[in-house]
């Protein structure tokens, strides 16, 4: 992919707002160029990561411009203050249309997975989200979600744990494999830009013409 075929909603001095395409990591690696690098080259100069999304998710980023602005976002994200919200689709239907998950959640990097477990321990964390069904079909539901921490794999193992796995998503347990793709996209951004103050909402849906999101078109 080139820089040409990021979709930009906004830029200024301070910070970089994209969609991020599915298939693409967020950071470089040795052997590619990630969201970031591509963005970095637009630029002309190196841009700040503050967030991260799987390869397979795609949606809505934000990043900084320079080293102020990655400190005021980067401080506004450890303190809750960057609203993200997800859309997904689930193998199944919640019983409760709306409802808050929490969880204790083990992250094993050797495996680069998520579990939830009992207790807290070494290594454990708290995760939270809420979430409100948007739609149905016969064995699938459009979930809306508002993440409320933002630990690795966090919706898909949420959810993975009471049986309704993220549609493509194998690694947690998705027995559809029409499509590989993971059925979780980055929806919503809402933050306070680190300059001017001014609150930021940045909004993306994900392509209709794609399975599953296709399952719901024109709903």
């Amino acid at each position: 992919m080139e820089y040409t075929d990021l979709s930009v909603l906004y830029e200024d001095t301070d910070i970089t707002v994209c969609i991020k395409p599915v298939g693409i990591s967020s950071e470089d690696s040795t052997t590619e160029k990630g969201i970031i690098g591509l963005l970095s080259e637009r630029a002309g100069k190196p841009l700040h990561l503050l967030h991260r999304l799987d390869r397979n998710v795609g949606g809505v980023m934000v990043f900084a411009n320079n080293k102020k602005s990655a400190a005021a976002l980067s401080k506004d994200i450890a303190e809750g203050k960057l609203k993200k919200e997800y859309l997904a689709v689930l193998d199944g239907i919640p019983e409760e249309k709306s409802a808050t998950l929490k969880d204790f959640l083990f992250k094993d990097s050797r495996k680069n997975r998520s579990y939830v477990v009992n207790r807290i321990r070494k290594g454990v964390k708290d995760a939270s989200l809420e979430y409100e069904v948007k739609r149905e079909t016969e064995n699938k539901a459009l979930v809306h979600i508002i993440l409320h921490t933002g630990r690795t794999h966090q919706i898909r193992v949420q959810f993975s744990s009471r049986k309704l796995c993220l549609t493509g998503d194998i690694k947690y347990g998705s027995k559809d494999r029409t499509n590989c793709q993971i059925a979780l996209y980055s929806h919503k951004i809402t933050f306070t830009h680190p300059t001017t103050k001014e609150e930021m909402i940045f909004c993306s849906e994900p392509d209709n013409q794609v399975y599953p999101w296709n399952l719901f078109k024109g709903e």
